[in-house]
């Protein structure tokens, strides 16, 4: 690093230390009133379908798990409840007085949710049934890293106005990450996050399971497909914009998900997850149009909604990490 006062160098922080309180922190940006579909869209705002199809993996995990008296439905990053009390509406009656749905959700309690939905700082231990996790751990912070003109790789500082300068070189756990999972080449410029603290809180999310299935969903990319610059970014209104560590925007980077798997998981597309649980995007037949008009209206909203869902260069993109914790493997291969 070079030169600077005492008080210049309390304004510079690793990205994972200036997203953490841009994201978390009284005041920051997960706390806010308008929650996050407030500044983007998520498969769960896009159509009561993605809590269908949810409501029907938890199904399955029910079956496997021989319809324990109390099911478990742990929704991570749970937003403002939509997707926890979307799957209570769908479940069959018989399978939904037998769910207990936990949100976990660092932000206030939402008035008016469903008095079902357990709302918690942390997932509870020792759970039994489908723990769900929609655009989670892409907001766990990461530290970014940068190759310097020498071909080192450091840590990348920012002030809380996005201004950004290299720091120490990366060492320890985080070169090994780096080494394994995202190794850069020494070209000055290249850019990766450091997942890390992704695949320790994965770990930590799945050891609270005793039984059933742990599910991740996020954009997210291979050792083999790495970008070359990284994925960091912000989202403000609706829009993408430059990440900036003021509680202004969020801030997210994809997930490097075949990091975070644990011996059993395996990542597979949106698109393929969501067909296999019912979502096709299939228009309904025309002959429904003079039969039952309302039924054909409802069916092509719903076709275009699946679409939209398991669209390639799209919500399709997204990858569904899923591990299984003593069960077996719902989804077919």
């Amino acid at each position: 690093m070079t030169a600077g006062t005492r008080d210049e160098w309390r304004e510079w922080r690793g990205w994972r230390a200036a997203a953490q309180d841009a994201l978390y922190a009284p005041g920051g940006f997960y706390r806010r009133v308008e929650g996050p579909a407030g500044h983007f869209r998520t498969s769960v705002h896009v159509s009561p379908l993605f809590a269908g199809a949810v409501a029907r993996l938890l199904c399955r995990v029910d079956e496997a798990l021989g319809r324990p008296a109390v099911l478990d439905f742990v929704d991570m990053a749970a937003g403002r409840g939509e997707l926890a009390g979307g799957v209570l509406a769908a479940l069959p009656a018989d399978v939904a007085a037998r769910t207990r749905a936990c949100a976990v959700e660092i932000a206030e309690r939402p008035p008016g949710l469903d008095h079902r939905i357990e709302w918690l700082p942390a997932p509870p231990e020792g759970t039994t049934g489908l723990l769900f996790a929609n655009e989670w751990l892409d907001n766990v912070p990461v530290e970014v890293a940068e190759v310097d003109a020498a071909g080192v790789a450091r840590r990348v500082l920012v002030r809380e106005d996005g201004t950004e300068r290299l720091g120490e070189p990366v060492g320890g756990a985080q070169a090994r990450w780096l080494q394994r999972w995202w190794p850069l080449p020494g070209a000055e410029g290249l850019r990766a996050e450091i997942g890390l603290p992704r695949d320790e809180a994965w770990a930590a999310a799945v050891a609270t399971l005793r039984r059933g299935l742990a599910v991740a969903v996020d954009y997210a990319h291979t050792v083999d497909t790495r970008p070359p610059f990284g994925t960091l970014t912000g989202f403000r209104e609706g829009r993408e914009t430059t990440p900036v560590p003021d509680g202004s925007c969020d801030i997210t980077a994809h997930v490097a998900l075949d990091a975070c798997a644990l011996p059993g998981g395996r990542v597979l597309p949106q698109r393929e997850a969501l067909r296999t649980l019912g979502v096709t995007g299939a228009r309904p037949p025309l002959t429904l149009a003079s039969t039952d008009p309302a039924a054909y209206v409802r069916a092509l909203a719903n076709a275009g909604a699946s679409a939209e869902l398991t669209a390639a260069g799209g919500l399709g993109d997204f990858c569904w990490l899923v591990q299984p914790a003593g069960i077996a493997d719902p989804f077919p291969e």
